[in-house]
Order: structure tokens, then C-alpha cells, then sequence
């Protein structure tokens, strides 16, 4: 278990609820709350605890998903001393990786990712933006379609590679749709419109990438204590040069999520996953190495146990 690689799940892992069992238990927890919810101005109880309608909107979506990770991950550092080879995240999870790695404190990334979301949405308006998921084929088939697709005008691109058979593709919404029949053609399983009004890693988001730049330059430290895995190369980067580089220009490139776990799967025991259990699951179809989730008090304590 020494020999781990902390991992950070991504947006869609959020869901009403999360985080209020560490709320109850732990001073540390209600205290991170506290501070975030004073530090962008809305009150994170009531967006993660109280029916809404807000958390699955991205700009509150990722602090709450990244808030509910770094907690997770306090709690379990607080006992657990030992350092990870390297960490890594899934898309917004790369942000809550990159604090875990101590590039940028708790309270700066929570603002960082909010305004990332508030950019992301700024970038879409107007444009019918959206993504869809896809089951069943191979990465170089949904390449290749997506490729032909794009010479002949539609706004389509690879966007997350999740697992063998398993990605999500970004762009124009009645685009993607009318890619459905070819799709499922070639032998896609399941060709599914997501419920979400952005098109996530793909040049639909360029305008967004000189003020998240800027907002990386303010609040990124210039070095880190363990590497972190980029989306965007799945190789390792420890500096905020990289770091600034690269998560500009993972807002327009595809998550290489499958390829990241790949590339170190060898050299480690296990991953431990913060804050939810989606990037377990989709560990199960990638790697043969273990995956322990900490969600709530019980799991952590369960994983602890472990070590």
C-alpha cells in the first residue's frame, strides 16, 4: 500500500449529499466547508446537503466535486504519512490532484475550478454545446468517424477515454445526435446524449484558455511535493510551467484517463481513489491492480485498516 497513486474522480461524480458524513464527524471537515463557502461566496451545505438544482451546473459542480475530494484526502493524509508515487485526476480531478500535491492551497483551487466552470460555460453559450457517450467500439473507430465527420463540417471530437470501449465524445449537440446511426453502424453498444450543456476537452473551449491561464499563473505554486499525471500526455509533470501548459491545454484536448492508468499501473500496488468511487469503476475495466474509494467516514476507516 506504500507503493499508491492517489487518484481524484471528475465531473458527474457529484450528488446531493456528498461529503455531509465527513461534515458531521470532523472538525476538519466542517471547517474546510466553512472556509470554502466564505471564500466564493455561496454556502456549500446547502448546494452539497439540500435538494437543488445548482450542483450538477459546472460552475458549482466542480468546486463541490474538487471540495469533497481534498477532504477526503485531508482526512486520510492526517493519519497516513506516507507519501504517493504520483497522483492523478480525471479532468477536474487533475485540479484536485494538483492540490493534493501541495501546487495550490485547498482554498485557491476551490475558486480556480469555480471560475473554470463559469469559463467553460461562457464558452458554450450560444452554441448548442454538448457530449455523448458511447459503448462498445474502439478508440480508432470513433477516431476515424469523428475525423470524417469534421471535414465535413460537424463540430464532433473525442473528448474522454475512459476504459476500452468505453468514451465520451464532445462538440455540437444536433451534431453528435446525427451521429448516432453510424455509430451504432459500426457496432457501438449504447450512443447516449449526456445531460450537460458544455462540450468538455474539445477546441470548442478555446476562448476559454487565456483567463485560466491567467487565474494558473496567480494561484499555482512553483513546484510540487509528488508528480502529477497530466490528461493531456499521460506522463508525469512536477513544475508550474507544466502545470500552466498543460491544464490550458487540457481544456481542449481528450482525457486520456485509460492511457494514465496504463502508463503506471506497473510500477504501483494500488490506487486510492478520494471522494467518490466512479474512477474504481472504471479502474475495474482498465487494470488488474486494486482501487480503494473514500467517500465517508466508514470507508476511510476502512481503507486506513488496510494500510
Amino acid at each position: 500500500m506504500n507503493n499508491s497513486i492517489f487518484i481524484f474522480p471528475g465531473q458527474g461524480s457529484q450528488k446531493i449529499g456528498m461529503g455531509k458524513d465527513f461534515y458531521d464527524n470532523s472538525k476538519i471537515a466542517k471547517e474546510m466547508i466553512d472556509k470554502a463557502s466564505q471564500r466564493v461566496g455561496f454556502d456549500f451545505t446547502e448546494l452539497l446537503f439540500a435538494e437543488n438544482d445548482r450542483l450538477d451546473q459546472t460552475e458549482f459542480s466542480q468546486p463541490a466535486i474538487l471540495l469533497v475530494s481534498l477532504i477526503a484526502h485531508r482526512l486520510f493524509t492526517e493519519q497516513y504519512k506516507i507519501a504517493p508515487k504520483a497522483v492523478l485526476g480525471h479532468s477536474l480531478g487533475e485540479f484536485s490532484a494538483l492540490s493534493a500535491a501541495g501546487a495550490m492551497d485547498y482554498l485557491d483551487a476551490v475558486e480556480l475550478v469555480h471560475q473554470r466552470g463559469l469559463l467553460m460555460k461562457q464558452a458554450c453559450e450560444g452554441i448548442n454545446a454538448g457530449m455523448m457517450a458511447l459503448l462498445g467500439l474502439d478508440d480508432a473507430s470513433v477516431e476515424e468517424i469523428t475525423c470524417k465527420e469534421r471535414e465535413l463540417g460537424k463540430k464532433v471530437w473525442a473528448a474522454n477515454y475512459n476504459g476500452d470501449g468505453q468514451i465520451v465524445i464532445a462538440g455540437n449537440k444536433d451534431d453528435l445526435a446525427s451521429l448516432e446511426p453510424l455509430f451504432k453502424e459500426a457496432g457501438a453498444k449504447k450512443a447516449v446524449l449526456l445531460p450537460m450543456s458544455v462540450a468538455s476537452h474539445c477546441p470548442l473551449l478555446s476562448s476559454a484558455q487565456p483567463k485560466l491561464e491567467a487565474y494558473l499563473e496567480k494561484w499555482l505554486k512553483e513546484s510540487f511535493a509528488v508528480p502529477v499525471i497530466s490528461n493531456v500526455t499521460a506522463s508525469a509533470y512536477q513544475t508550474k510551467a507544466e502545470a500552466t501548459k498543460l491544464l490550458s491545454e487540457q481544456l481542449v484536448s481528450p482525457v486520456k484517463y485509460k492511457q494514465s492508468i496504463l502508463h503506471v499501473e506497473s510500477s504501483v500496488d494500488c490506487f486510492i481513489e478520494f471522494g467518490g468511487s466512479v474512477l474504481k469503476g472504471l479502474n475495474k475495466r482498465i487494470s488488474q491492480k486494486p482501487t480503494h474509494s473514500i467517500s465517508d467516514m466508514k470507508s476511510l476507516e476502512e481503507v486506513l485498516a488496510l494500510l
